[in-house]
């Protein structure tokens, strides 16, 4: 804990910028808007700091962190990239899209941000302000989702303050919500050249494989996991505290309706039936239902095809 009282909250100008990257500087917390949510900053490089996300969020140690890079240079620093993570980093990124590639040796990484695993998890964010925090900072940045774990993650800077105010040094806020609104698509990358999904999201893995490769991408054998590979793959993750019931046509009496496209609710998801859109707002709406005085909530069905994939994921963790 950064052992603070009330959180900072600042615009993500310059100047808030600039105080962002000197509290990273000496190791201290910041939650940063990036496309997809709040992510919750710390110097990737440092023992210390990291081990003050595990401790702000009380996350496991098991559970590895993404790291966040300004670009493709900063990641092979930090990974040996099999030849297909150096084709999607080149053309790709910034993007929603983490990947999980052999960490380099002698890569100057704090352990738990890889929670000993042989691998490291990197994405470069496609969101102004993180970029020009980044730009600040002469060291790559670990950065989770800004919430307590296990909870509904952050899309905006109330968001963050719900259940990290007074646990972390700084929040910059840009004042508009995350416009993915769920946390990137997460692809292994094998050094046989084959992928496999570790976390659905914003990202479309058939389609990018086929644009860059012309066919669906090689999926690795899945197994029994013994392990956990990347964050977002806990079977109960993103709670928002209550019970949560799945592929609601209505609302029981005690239930707050989360609507989608036909399905009207206390709150929709999208009216017009916009997965887009949907993805954008789920954690708006899981908040709001979470703050409402009905005990339990409900949420509609939701297509499973495109983004409806991620949000479905998310919304099965949550119910779990």
């Amino acid at each position: 804990m950064s052992g603070k009282n009330v959180t900072e909250v600042r615009l993500a100008d310059a100047e808030g910028i600039a105080e962002a990257a000197r509290i990273l500087e000496s190791g201290g917390l910041v939650a940063v808007p990036t496309e997809t949510v709040y992510g919750l900053a710390a110097r990737a490089d440092s023992a210390e700091a990291v081990a003050k996300i595990y401790t702000a969020k009380g996350r496991p140690d098991f559970n590895p962190l993404i790291v966040h890079v300004r670009g493709v240079e900063q990641a092979r620093e930090l990974a040996e990239l099999p030849h297909q993570a150096d084709v999607i980093a080149d053309l790709v990124w910034p993007a929603p899209l983490t990947m999980v590639v052999p960490l380099r040796p002698g890569a100057n990484l704090a352990p738990a941000v890889t929670a000993g695993l042989p691998t490291v998890a990197l994405r470069s964010p496609n969101h102004p302000v993180m970029q020009a925090l980044l730009a600040a900072c002469p060291f790559p940045l670990a950065a989770p989702s800004a919430n307590r774990s296990g909870f509904v993650s952050p899309t905006s800077a109330a968001h963050v303050l719900a259940t990290l105010d007074g646990r972390i040094d700084l929040v910059l806020d840009d004042g508009r919500p995350c416009a993915e609104g769920l946390e990137s698509t997460i692809v292994a990358i094998r050094t046989d050249g084959s992928w496999e999904e570790l976390r659905p999201g914003p990202i479309n893995l058939d389609a990018l494989h086929q644009h860059y490769w012309d066919e669906p991408y090689p999926r690795a054998g899945r197994g029994e996991r013994s392990r956990i590979e990347a964050p977002g793959q806990l079977a109960s993750h993103y709670a928002p505290g209550k019970p949560l019931r799945l592929n609601a046509e209505w609302a029981e009496p005690d239930e707050f309706l989360i609507g989608f496209g036909a399905v009207e609710g206390d709150v929709t998801l999208s009216a017009g039936g916009n997965l887009d859109e949907a993805a954008s707002r789920l954690y708006a709406a899981l908040h709001e239902a979470a703050r409402a005085p009905e005990p339990r909530i409900a949420v509609a069905p939701v297509p499973e095809k495109g983004v409806g994939r991620a949000i479905n994921d998310r919304l099965r963790r949550a119910a779990a």
